[in-house]
């Protein structure tokens, strides 16, 4: 298969896993301009990539912007606004907003970035008209084009099938679910709109963001100094580099946690970064034990339903 031919074929296969993914009641889906599509590796999952041994797992949802597409957004629950790439603007050739720019929050700090007015940006059942996107350019993006926070979720639900690589959003009708083949985790709503769980390690209650666009699980320094005073003995920490969605990088001490549980569900031998990380303060949670549940975690089950408006967490139980 020659490379044009390979081209296309790729193509081909991203538009009828964009058409699968899509509910029903999502707008129909313009023709695809190959001149705007940059295709994963071969090997890649379009979407739903799970979470390996040898790799961490990340959701990327369809989206169309300014009527072209589809791209490929990284859904950040730990984000409440979205963001674009580099990649993007090249590929739409459009151009910073020069008069415009954005405070946003990251992991490890805060930056002033510019933005880029976005006339139409549509994800299944989310639509946002006329918005100054801030661009973001660091390596949770890299490879995609953009990220999808939470603002204009509140009212949705997001399935991630991650057997069958789907991601499909759709307007939530239901107040609450019981689904019997999925564990399902009440949650509450802190700054931003984002959702939280409460959680427990090594005896310790904690309050714990679900944040799809982290890889790792990270802890603040009040839970690190709450489970420390529980034990006689710590184990060493191995010092670990932390990058989020600015360029300022932290530094964090890694431990494994023989449990972490969250209602009912239990996860064995997670590594957990403890440090004095700036997204705990933005979120209000720095004097109080919390942590951020990454992709390392919420990665190996077999399926997510989030949904924001009845502020579940479904989690899909082994078969």
């Amino acid at each position: 298969m020659n490379v044009l031919h390979r081209l296309r074929w790729l193509q081909f296969v991203l538009l009828t896993a964009f058409n699968a993914a899509c509910a029903v009641e999502s707008p129909s889906v313009l023709p695809l301009d190959p001149n705007v599509l940059l295709p994963p590796e071969i090997d890649e999952p379009l979407f739903a990539a799970p979470t390996r041994v040898d790799r961490i797992g990340r959701i990327l949802a369809p989206v169309m912007v300014n009527g072209k597409g589809p791209f490929r957004f990284v859904l950040d629950t730990g984000a409440n606004y979205s963001t674009v790439s580099p990649l993007l603007m090249s590929a739409l050739g459009l151009e910073t907003a020069a008069e415009r720019s954005r405070l946003i929050h990251g992991v490890t700090g805060s930056a002033q970035v510019p933005t880029v007015l976005i006339e139409k940006l549509q994800a299944g059942t989310l639509a946002m008209e006329n918005e100054y996107l801030p661009i973001v350019g660091t390596s949770i993006n890299m490879r995609a084009h953009g990220i999808l926070g939470v603002a204009g979720l509140q009212e949705s639900r997001v399935f991630v099938d991650f057997r069958h690589d789907k991601v499909v959003i759709t307007r939530s009708r239901v107040r609450k679910q019981d689904l019997g083949d999925y564990y399902t985790l009440e949650a509450t709503r802190v700054e931003g709109g984002l959702l939280a769980v409460n959680a427990s390690i090594r005896g310790v209650r904690a309050k714990a963001i679900i944040d799809t666009g982290a890889e790792g699980t990270l802890g603040n320094l009040a839970l690190r100094d709450a489970i420390r005073a529980r034990r006689r003995h710590h184990p060493e920490a191995r010092v670990t580099d932390v990058f989020g969605a600015t360029m300022d990088v932290s530094r964090g001490e890694s431990e494994v946690a023989t449990t972490l549980s969250i209602g009912d569900v239990s996860i064995n031998h997670v590594d957990v970064t403890y440090g004095d990380f700036h997204i705990f303060d933005a979120w209000n949670l720095k004097d109080r034990p919390a942590m951020l549940i990454g992709m390392d975690v919420l990665g190996v089950a077999d399926a997510l339903i989030i949904d924001f408006r009845s502020r579940q967490i479904l989690v899909k139980r082994p078969d």
